[in-house]
């Protein structure tokens, strides 16, 4: 009979290879490593031989490299022992832009007058969902109130000077 403990190196090997238990004790304990501040912004990806792979800004990652050796000081020092040798970066993804504001649906507001050629051109149209379709963007374009276009990460662009044609 094997005793139970000579089965567990065996039992566990696999499930090692593929996920590093000090790499996933770093992710879950990543905000209690870092602490407050702006090194939580950044997010362990993964970890092999060595090199943490970090997800963060640009910017941030500059940051983080300048203090490389004391990132990896509190990672170990955490840890127990020598675990992450090297800092690598990766981009991390921007948050995903606001969705745009839907338009008033069909009916919520009094239709707006089109000015008299557009009707004309309507009216000359057979009855159907393209003309319905037609009509209904006459309606947005000649709305008076102006919804504004939301511009994303061009809205914090101030502009310098002016281009010269």
């Amino acid at each position: 009979m094997t005793e139970l403990g000579a089965l567990i190196p065996r039992l566990t090997r696999p499930a090692f290879r593929r996920v590093n238990p000090a790499g996933a004790q770093i992710m879950a304990d990543w905000d209690a490593i870092m602490g407050p501040g702006p090194l939580a912004e950044a997010q362990p990806v993964r970890l092999f031989q060595g090199v943490l792979t970090l997800a963060c800004p640009g910017p941030l990652a500059l940051e983080i490299s300048m203090l490389a050796p004391q990132v990896m000081a509190r990672i170990n020092a955490h840890l127990g022992r020598a675990a992450v040798k090297q800092l690598k970066f990766v981009q991390a993804s921007a948050a995903p832009a606001p969705a745009p504001r839907r338009a008033a649906r069909r009916g919520d507001t009094a239709p707006v007058p089109l000015p008299e050629a557009t009707q004309a051109r309507l009216a000359e149209m057979p009855e159907g969902p393209l003309r319905d379709a037609l009509e209904r963007l006459g309606q947005a374009v000649f709305k008076p109130e102006a919804v504004p276009v939301p511009l994303g990460p061009l809205a914090a662009l101030k502009v310098v000077g002016k281009v010269k044609a």
